[in-house]
C-alpha cells in the first residue's frame, strides 16, 4: 500500500459506506457477535485464547503475554501473516480490530507493517464498534417515523417492500419469515448480530432518507428468535398502518412460493438434492409440530396426514399441489383469526387499504399528505 492511512474513531462512515473489516479475535468471539462486512482472520484460535486466559487469571498480564509470544511460533506467524495480507491485498480501504482495540490489533498491526503492509486499526475495537450501534439503535428508533405495512400471512407484504426504497426488511435482516413456518435456511443471526443489522439500516436510512418514514412490515417482538426492542415495538404499534389486501386463492399461491418452491431451493443450493429435500421436509414438519397445541389434537393429525402425503408426492412425482389444501387450511383457520385480533389491539391508524398495485402507486402521495 502506497499511502499510509490513519487509525479510525469515526465509526458511522465505517457502516454508512460498508466498509471491511478485519476481526483478529478468535472465532468464538466472532460467532457471538460481529458486524455484517467483517471477516474473522483470527490472530489466536480457541484453544490458543482459551490457554492465555487462563494464563491470565492464574499469573497475569506479563505472563500472559509471554504465552502469547511463546505460541506465536514461526509457522503460525508465517499463516497469520499470510491470511491477513490476503484480506488486506482485497480490500485495501479496510481497517482491523480486536475486542478492544489493544494488544491483538496492534500486534497484527505491527506483524503487517514488518511484512510492508501499512494497515490501520479500529480505536477501541469491537467494544467501542457494539457501543456505538447500541447507542445508535436508541437514537434512531426515537428520530425515525415509522409507517407500518400490515395484512393477513401470504398476502406478501416482503415483496411489497421489496418494491419500496424507503423499507426496512426485518425479516430479511433475520433471515426468517416471521410466521410458525418461517424457518430459512442458513439459521438465524445472533441477537447481538440482529441488532446490528437493524441499527446500520436505521442509521442509512435516516442519512439517506431524512425526512421520509420508514416502512416496515408490521412484526411482533419476536421474529423467530430475534427479538425488537420494546421501544421500536411501542413505536411500531402507534404508526400509522397500510393494509395490504388479497385474495384466500392468490395467499395460498404466495405461500406455495415463498414456503415450497423457494425454500426447498435455497437448502438445495446449500446441502445438495437429497439431503436439501429431508431439511426441507424436517422444517415443515417441525413447524407443525411446534404449534399442535394451538391447532388441537385432530385437526393436527389431520393435517399432518395431508403434510406426510404432500411430502410424498412432492419427493417421488415433483408435484406440490398436496400442499395447497394444507396451507389454505392454516391460513383460514389458524393464521387469519389471530391477525383479526391483533389487528384490533393496534393504536396506530389505518391510513390506506388496497391490493399490491394500489399501494405502489399510491404510496408516494400519501407519504407526501402524511408527512408534510
Amino acid at each position: 500500500m502506497s499511502q499510509t492511512r490513519s487509525d479510525t474513531d469515526d465509526f458511522k462512515i465505517l457502516f454508512l459506506n460498508d466498509t471491511p473489516l478485519m476481526d483478529v479475535r478468535a472465532p468464538v468471539e466472532f460467532e457471538q457477535g460481529a458486524f455484517p462486512t467483517a471477516q474473522n482472520v483470527p490472530l489466536l484460535d480457541n484453544h490458543q485464547r482459551e490457554l492465555i486466559g487462563t494464563r491470565y487469571k492464574q499469573e497475569g498480564q506479563d505472563a500472559a503475554f509471554a504465552l502469547g509470544y511463546e505460541l506465536a511460533t514461526d509457522d503460525v506467524r508465517k499463516a497469520r501473516l499470510q491470511s491477513w495480507k490476503a484480506f488486506t491485498d482485497q480490500h485495501p480501504e479496510g481497517y482491523l480490530y480486536c475486542f478492544r482495540g489493544g494488544q491483538r490489533s496492534h500486534l497484527a498491526q505491527a506483524w503487517l507493517k514488518e511484512a510492508g503492509v501499512n494497515y490501520p486499526l479500529i480505536k477501541g475495537g469491537y467494544k467501542a464498534l457494539r457501543r456505538f450501534l447500541i447507542d445508535e439503535l436508541e437514537a434512531s428508533v426515537e428520530t425515525c417515523s415509522f409507517v407500518t405495512l400490515s395484512g393477513k400471512t401470504g398476502t406478501g407484504k416482503t415483496r411489497l417492500l421489496q418494491k419500496i426504497s424507503d423499507s426496512i426488511d426485518l425479516e430479511g435482516l433475520a433471515n426468517h419469515r416471521g410466521s410458525s413456518f418461517g424457518r430459512r435456511c442458513g439459521g438465524q443471526p445472533t441477537q447481538i448480530n440482529f441488532e446490528n443489522r437493524l441499527s446500520i439500516a436505521l442509521l442509512k436510512h435516516l442519512n439517506q432518507k431524512s425526512g421520509h418514514p420508514a416502512l416496515l412490515e408490521d412484526e411482533s417482538k419476536l421474529i423467530g428468535r430475534c427479538s425488537l426492542s420494546q421501544p421500536m415495538r411501542d413505536k411500531m404499534q402507534q404508526s400509522p398502518i397500510i393494509l395490504l389486501e388479497t385474495s384466500v386463492e392468490e395467499r395460498v399461491e404466495v405461500g406455495l412460493q415463498e414456503y415450497v418452491r423457494d425454500n426447498l431451493a435455497d437448502f438445495i443450493r446449500v446441502y445438495g438434492e437429497e439431503s436439501g429435500f429431508e431439511q426441507f421436509s424436517e422444517g415443515l414438519t417441525g413447524s407443525l409440530y411446534r404449534i399442535r397445541r394451538r391447532l388441537g389434537g385432530a385437526r393436527y393429525q389431520a393435517l399432518t396426514n395431508l403434510l406426510d402425503s404432500a411430502l410424498q408426492n412432492h419427493r417421488d412425482n415433483n408435484d406440490i399441489n398436496g400442499y395447497r389444501p394444507i396451507i389454505a387450511s392454516l391460513l383460514t383457520e389458524y393464521y387469519d383469526p389471530m391477525y383479526e385480533y391483533q389487528l384490533e389491539q393496534k393504536q396506530g391508524k389505518v391510513i390506506f387499504s388496497g391490493n399490491y398495485n394500489d399501494i405502489l402507486e399510491a404510496y408516494p402521495e400519501l407519504i407526501r399528505n402524511l408527512y408534510t
